[in-house]
């Protein structure tokens, strides 16, 4: 892999002795430029593994369907609504973050509202420069409100992703459904059905989200053993809010070779070397773990130390619309806070592609994509 040559910064190049691409170490030397500019990384191709269909909508969007529908919610103004589908300053902690998607359920009221609102998150992955999305949804909130079966609202979402990939015929699109802890497990073996049957259609894999704090994952061992057999790619929300045992039992209980956050698991040196060990790939979510409560600053966030570690770990967004952010902010923050260079945000990519749920050849071929556009790209620091 060649590496960006900057046009400005030939004064302040270093050299390092190699990059490490998925578990593949490249030999150097690789340049390390300084820190790229906020156009630098819009322009950057980027890869999104952590992204919720219902944490990702547009607060426009929420506004009109609250006015043309009667919600009881004040809607006379962006401002008005946005402290109960936002996160507003001052808001650190898990339950008020979980709070806004019981504020969310109440949207998801025809086929059309969900069919536009998951055209607009891909809408709005392609304009921030996404080159692949994984994007997990719940058909469990989508279907709240009584009147739609699991089926439909599964339908309804991959047909949506279907016609946003003709539009946006760069952005590859995987999804992922999401069952949740504190939900019952007869729930989720309905949900994980509806998802392999639907593996033909873009459906990738099966997640577990949802209350770690009061909701083991062991109860769901069995669903998630169904579901590897049947095909699906299998990850999981651990050691976001409860610490490393809960990454071990993610690893251990379900199998799985992603983990949602995971950033407890730095307190435990056993459950390091068990993630390394595994090759586990970990899905981090900087402003997400600042606004709910995981870190009280960006500046404590455990990145850093986890990619100290050798440890596997990609940049994504989680929750954007609640967040009010863009995968270009995250990577700005990755850069400004804590410091990550061009090169690290290169291997987070690649770590992104080779970590992804596709087959071996569309992995390889993804790869391939997303070398061939960071060799195009000539990145100008300010």
């Amino acid at each position: 892999m060649q590496l960006p040559w900057p046009r400005i910064c030939l004064a302040f190049s270093f050299t390092v002795s190699s990059v490490t691409v998925g578990r593949t170490r490249l030999a150097g030397p690789a340049i390390l430029m300084p820190s790229p500019s906020r156009a630098d990384l819009a322009a950057l191709p980027k890869l999104d593994l952590h992204r919720h269909l219902e944490g990702a909508l547009r607060l426009t969007t929420l506004r009109a369907i609250a006015q043309q529908h009667g919600l009881d919610l004040p809607a006379d103004s962006l401002a008005a609504l946005r402290p109960y589908v936002q996160v507003v300053d001052g808001e650190r902690s898990f339950r008020q973050f979980l709070a806004k998607f019981d504020v969310l359920r109440r949207f998801y009221l025809s086929p059309e509202i969900i069919h536009r609102l998951a055209f607009e998150v891909i809408e709005d992955a392609a304009r921030d420069n996404l080159h692949y999305l994984e994007l997990r949804f719940t058909p469990a909130a989508l279907a709240s409100s009584g009147r739609f079966s699991l089926a439909d609202v599964t339908d309804w979402v991959i047909a949506a992703v279907a016609e946003a990939g003709r539009v946006y015929p760069k952005l590859q699109v995987r999804l992922i459904v999401s069952v949740n802890r504190h939900e019952p497990v007869a729930l989720a073996e309905q949900v994980a059905q509806v998802a392999a049957d639907r593996q033909a259609r873009g459906i990738a894999g099966l997640d577990l989200a949802g209350d770690e704090v009061n909701f083991p994952a062991a109860p769901f061992r069995g669903v998630f053993q169904a579901a590897r057999q049947a095909g699906l790619g299998c990850v999981a929300h651990a050691g976001e809010w409860t610490g490393a045992a809960a990454v071990r039992d993610a690893i251990e209980h379900l199998g799985v070779r992603r983990v949602g956050h995971g950033v407890r698991v730095v307190e435990d040196p056993a459950a390091v070397a068990l993630a390394r060990e595994r090759a586990i790939v970990f899905e981090v979510c900087l402003t997400s773990n600042l606004q709910s409560g995981v870190v009280a600053a960006f500046a404590a966030h455990a990145l850093p130390r986890m990619n100290a570690l050798g440890l596997r770990t990609t940049l994504n967004t989680d929750d954007p619309g609640v967040s009010g952010i863009t995968l270009s902010d995250e990577y700005q923050i990755a850069v400004d806070a804590l410091g990550l260079s061009w090169a690290d945000l290169q291997q987070a990519l690649f770590t992104a592609a080779d970590a992804s749920l596709l087959p071996p050849a569309e992995r390889a071929a993804l790869a391939a994509r997303l070398r061939a556009a960071l060799d195009r790209l000539d990145p100008v620091s300010e």
